[in-house]
C-alpha cells in the first residue's frame, strides 16, 4: 500500500494505459481522480475502482484548457485535500487522422498539439502549487514514437520529452519531482483502431516478441510516482519490449 493517504490525478483515464494506472493506484491504496473528458466511461471507471473497495472520483476534465484544469484541482481539494500526484496521461490517439507534417491541416495540428504536448503543461501549471505542498511527483506519458518517424505524433512526444526535463529543473527546488514513462507498442483498443494488423509488423521488431499490454506500463508509473524513486527525475524511461536503442 505505498500510495496509502496519497492523492493522485490521471488524466485520460476513462481507458486504455490511464485507466490500468487509475486502478493499480486505487489498489495500492492511492485516493484516484479520473479526470477524462469521457463522461460514461470516466464515471464507470471510478464506480468500478470504488466498488472493489479504492478510492476514486470523475472530474471532467479538458487538459487542453486551463480553466478546465483549475476546475479538476478545485474538486480535487475538496474531495481529498490536496494532491500528492499527476500522471499526465492525456492524448488525442484512437481517432487520430493521418496525415503529414508538411500537409497536416494546421487547425487540427494546432487542437491535436494543444492536448497531446501542451496538455501536460496546463495540467501542470495548475497542480503544481498542491504537489510543493506535498513534495509531489508528476509522470508524464511520452512514447517510443518521439525517437521514430512518427509524424506530428511523435513530435508531441520529443515535446513531452523537453517538458519532463524541462520542469523538472523548474519543480525540483520545490521538492517536484518530474519524469516519463515511454511505452513500445501496446494492445489498446487505441492501438487496434490506428494500427490495425500493422501491429504485428511491430512485434518482429522488439527484443521480446509480443505486444505490450497496459499493466505492463503499471510497475514503472507507480515506481516513478512512489517515495522508491525519491532521487529519480527528469528521466524518460521506456517501457517497449526493447524496441529502441540510445546510447
Amino acid at each position: 500500500m505505498r500510495f496509502e493517504d496519497k492523492v493522485i490525478v490521471v488524466t485520460g483515464a476513462a481507458r486504455g494505459i490511464g485507466e490500468a494506472y487509475a486502478r493499480a493506484l486505487a489498489a495500492e491504496g492511492a485516493s484516484v481522480v479520473v479526470a477524462d473528458l469521457n463522461e460514461d466511461a470516466g464515471q464507470q471507471v471510478a464506480k468500478e475502482i470504488e466498488a472493489d473497495g479504492g478510492k476514486a472520483i470523475f472530474v471532467r476534465t479538458d487538459v487542453s484548457s486551463a480553466e478546465s484544469a483549475a476546475a479538476m484541482v478545485e474538486a480535487t481539494v475538496a474531495a481529498y485535500g490536496g494532491i500528492d500526484g499527476l500522471v499526465n496521461n492525456a492524448a488525442i490517439y484512437g481517432d487520430m487522422a493521418f496525415d503529414l507534417l508538411i500537409t497536416v491541416d494546421w487547425d487540427y495540428y494546432k487542437k491535436f498539439m494543444s492536448v497531446n504536448m501542451d496538455g501536460a503543461l496546463v495540467m501542470t501549471r495548475a497542480v503544481y502549487p498542491e504537489l510543493q505542498k506535498r513534495r509531489g511527483s508528476i509522470v508524464n506519458q511520452s512514447s517510443t514514437a518521439a525517437y521514430l518517424y512518427s509524424g506530428f505524433y511523435g513530435l508531441a512526444k520529443v515535446g513531452i520529452n523537453g517538458l519532463t526535463h524541462q520542469l523538472a529543473h523548474e519543480l525540483g527546488g520545490m521538492g517536484v519531482r518530474v519524469n516519463a514513462i515511454a511505452p513500445g507498442p501496446t494492445d489498446t483498443a487505441a492501438t487496434r483502431t490506428q494500427a490495425g494488423d500493422a501491429a504485428k509488423d511491430l512485434v518482429k521488431g522488439l527484443a521480446l516478441k509480443r505486444m505490450g499490454q497496459p499493466e505492463d506500463m503499471v510497475g514503472a508509473c507507480l515506481f516513478l510516482l512512489s517515495d522508491e524513486a525519491a532521487w529519480v527525475t527528469g528521466q524518460i524511461i521506456a517501457v517497449d519490449g526493447g524496441q529502441t536503442f540510445r546510447h
